[in-house]
């Protein structure tokens, strides 16, 4: 499981409890991009205490699709059989994590956990929020032929084949962009995706990163692949993986 984090002292302790109690079995990768609030630190107290929890140390904000490139790169190369993208402010709930990870063991090869499928919630978002999330999805998936209701999802599980068939190396985008791209990526490596409902809910501790700087990058990176697939540029692998 890789965990970005940036400033999450303040829910660090929470979040690895939750994990370990709903997941015993799996190992936690914390990807500390220098947190001044001293998250690293305490993640590696915790690993102490827990068990099973890593922590890669990186000098410098390098942004969330940079840490979870980082993070598959460390768990593909420790021979992983799937990796697990989480939030570390617990807008993902822990307990949600045996069910995301159900359907790797019927062939998945990416799991989202999606606000858009039935069963989905998104309790306490304004009007303004929705709208924009679930616009945003609609713009990518009709432009992409994505076929799911929630590419900008950040809580997902891979199966490491879904992953050795992405290239990695070449997905530079970050936030909402990272998300999407990726999905793509899966898509056009003839990768089976599954969604399954989840709860997401708002942060109640530490402060949001999300930014206009984000939504527009996505935009236009969207905006972007969806010409160079209308003329061609980017057609899909002939491989299929985990089907």
């Amino acid at each position: 499981m890789v965990l970005p984090t940036y400033n999450e002292a303040e829910n660090i302790d929470h979040v690895l409890r939750r994990i370990r109690a709903a997941v015993p079995s799996a190992t936690v990768l914390v990807v500390d991009d220098g947190s001044p609030d001293g998250t690293a630190d305490m993640a590696e107290g915790l690993a102490s205490e827990l068990g099973g929890i890593a922590l890669l140390r990186r000098h410098g904000k390098a942004g969330l699709g940079s840490a979870y490139r980082a993070g598959f790169a460390w768990g593909l190369e420790r021979g992983f059989d799937a990796c697990i993208e989480m939030d570390a402010d617990l807008s993902h709930e822990p307990e949600a994590l045996p069910s995301l990870l159900a359907p790797l063991g019927d062939g998945a090869g990416l799991v989202i956990g999606s606000r858009y499928v039935p069963g989905g919630r998104i309790p306490n978002w304004a009007w303004h929020r929705r709208l924009l999330s679930r616009g945003g999805n609609l713009y990518a998936s009709a432009l992409l032929g994505l076929r799911v209701a929630d590419a900008t999802a950040g809580f997902r599980a891979y199966a490491a084949s879904a992953l050795q068939a992405i290239d990695l190396e070449g997905i530079q985008a970050e936030g909402y962009g990272f998300q999407i791209e990726m999905t793509y990526a899966a898509r056009r490596a003839g990768v089976s995706i599954v969604e399954v409902p989840i709860s997401f809910v708002d942060r109640v501790e530490g402060e949001s990163k999300m930014s206009t700087n984000i939504v527009v990058e996505a935009l236009g990176l969207v905006t972007w692949w969806g010409a160079r697939r209308l003329v061609g540029v980017d057609k899909p692998t002939p491989q299929t993986v985990a089907t």
